[in-house]
């Protein structure tokens, strides 16, 4: 018998604890839960299941489930959610995963229409998950908002693989989302994956579903079947590649290859354009304090846990760190790197060293522009007006190399290094303040990001203390370029530190390296998650 409500506090399989539903939609919950065993956070969702096809009985949902993870994990190189458990239920079926990072897109879509940059950047997430699964010969089939989750580092995660028991299997969950095939009962195909992209991206530009919910699935799914589709109206240069993704005939609709062309193109034309970062408050702590400990000077030294952190100990471990950091990323492609040589074999020169010469200027030089769009955002904004100015605590820095970034007020360049290949690195500081940023270029970077950190992790891992990495190493679009995301804790001057280190690539064999560290007590902290995110958004590489 099938119970018609799971309730909070219940116990699913006896282990996994269900703490809130947060999501629910036609087949389909999604739980908050908590993992008794380990005493970890997980997230549970309930789907519903399709009768076994005719042809025979398949598979139990359960190992097909976890097939499908298998498969997908290394193809999808942390695009999609790690499966930790499957329970079946007689007409449904429990996924257990990790939290993804994020959101899924369900929740922020009630928020209202989307800038059409962002939602371009979630879209070229997903392509880039469904390019891989298909590669593998793997079709999603259930795909829908509320199995993708998104997050304002430009992590794009899928769930939800491997709920058909065929390939002839008719959708049960997100109606709305079905392709006009799969309204019909026909099976899944990657063309039908593409129709759900496209309407997933109608859904965050127009801020309403391309197919409302009829009350039930069947007479949602006759709508999806028979009723034309309406164009966009706020999707901008987007339309198109949304247009050519819902043409009924699956026949007709734009291949992978094509919608990736028209997403990267609308994310670089953005990214050319140097727009400030969105207003943000002035950089404090929780309780309103300075980061310098109060002093508005900068002059005394930042407390921890009864721990000074001064300059000499704060900025120049800070500092030790990023030289390893980067030597590891820079080393695959000619980055100068502390750790290693570049490519050329040339080790860097020092330059300008702890030198005040290129300064910030000042803040509040106007620009005009789009919405910053690093990565995908948590939620849908308004793009700011032309007028808009670097936010209060930062200035715009524009350094002669080219690239320029948003940096809190006070922070300068403390150390440079060059090669003979052209590549360098900047790091930047402030007296007082715990954090760092460097920013590595690189004229000899290999061609993909994440194998770079894989093949180059054991050399950071030797010459780091305490070194510990966060989660996987996940591929990122930063700003229609292809990238890669690493985070890390690692242990200096006594102080334990959190490094995150983004990649990407901008063509040619070059690209940049991006390294925020901070202590690891401060990491989620609201001043520094903010600072990072100004990061993010404001850099432009300068580079055509």
């Amino acid at each position: 018998m099938v119970k018609a409500q799971d309730s909070a506090g219940e116990l699913i399989a006896g282990r996994y604890r269900l703490l809130d539903a947060f999501l629910r939609e036609e087949g389909r919950a999604l739980w908050h839960g908590e993992d008794t065993a380990f005493g970890r956070p997980v997230v549970l969702t309930r789907s519903r299941t399709a009768g076994p096809p005719p042809e025979g009985t398949p598979e139990p949902a359960a190992d097909r489930i976890l097939r499908t993870a298998e498969i997908l994990g290394p193809a999808c190189h942390g695009g999609v959610a790690a499966v930790l458990d499957v329970v079946e239920e007689p007409g449904f079926v429990w996924t257990v995963t990790e939290r993804p990072p994020g959101a899924p897109l369900a929740e922020l879509l009630p928020s209202g229409p989307g800038d059409h940059v962002w939602a371009a950047a979630v879209g070229l997430g997903v392509l880039d998950v469904l390019t891989a699964a298909h590669g593998e010969g793997v079709v999603h089939g259930e795909l829908g908002p509320s199995q993708v989750w998104a997050d304002d580092q430009g992590t794009v995660t899928v769930t939800g693989f491997g709920l058909p028991a065929s390939a002839a299997a008719p959708r049960v969950t997100a109606p709305s989302y079905a392709s006009p095939e799969q309204a019909r009962g026909e099976g899944a195909t990657p063309a039908a994956d593409l129709w759900t992209l496209g309407a997933m991206m109608y859904a965050l530009v127009e801020g309403r579903p391309l197919m409302e919910d009829r009350g039930s699935a069947e007479a949602t799914f006759r709508a999806v079947d028979r009723l034309p589709v309406r164009e966009p109206q706020k999707a901008g240069p987007l339309a198109p590649a949304i247009s050519g993704l819902l043409r009924w005939d699956p026949v007709e609709r734009v291949p992978e290859a094509v919608v990736r062309e028209s997403l990267t193109r609308i994310l670089r034309q953005n990214f050319e354009e140097v727009t400030p970062p969105e207003p943000l408050p002035d950089l404090l702590d929780p309780a309103g304090e300075h980061r310098d400990g109060g002093a508005e000077n900068g002059s005394a030294g930042h407390t921890r846990k009864g721990l000074p952190f001064g300059r000499p100990v704060l900025l120049g471990s800070a500092l030790a760190v990023t030289v390893v950091a980067v030597g590891v990323f820079a080393a695959m492609g000619g980055l100068p790197g502390g750790a290693d040589t570049s490519a050329s074999g040339a080790a860097p020169s020092r330059a300008a060293a702890r030198t005040p010469s290129a300064a910030p200027t000042a803040a509040g030089t106007p620009a005009g522009g789009r919405t910053p769009t690093a990565s995908p955002k948590p939620s849908p904004s308004p793009s700011p007006t032309a007028g808009s100015t670097v936010p209060s605590g930062f200035s715009l820095y524009r350094a002669p190399q080219g690239f320029s970034v948003a940096l809190p007020l006070g922070w300068k360049p403390v150390e440079t290094q060059s090669s003979d290949d052209l590549a360098y690195r900047v790091t930047f500081g402030a007296s007082g303040d715990p954090r760092t940023l460097a920013v590595t270029y690189s004229t000899q970077l290999g061609p993909d990001p994440v194998a770079v950190w894989s093949a180059k992790e054991p050399n950071l891992q030797a010459v780091s203390t305490g070194y510990e990495r966060v989660g996987a190493i996940r591929p990122v679009t930063y700003h229609g370029m292809k990238g890669a995301d690493m985070e890390w804790y690692s242990v200096v001057g006594g102080v334990r530190v959190r490094t995150l280190g983004r990649g990407f690539l901008i063509g040619g064999h070059r690209g940049f390296s991006l390294r925020w560290t901070t202590p690891a007590d401060d990491w989620n902290s609201a001043a520094d998650r903010q600072a990072l995110k100004v990061v993010l958004d404001s850099f432009r590489t300068g580079v055509k």
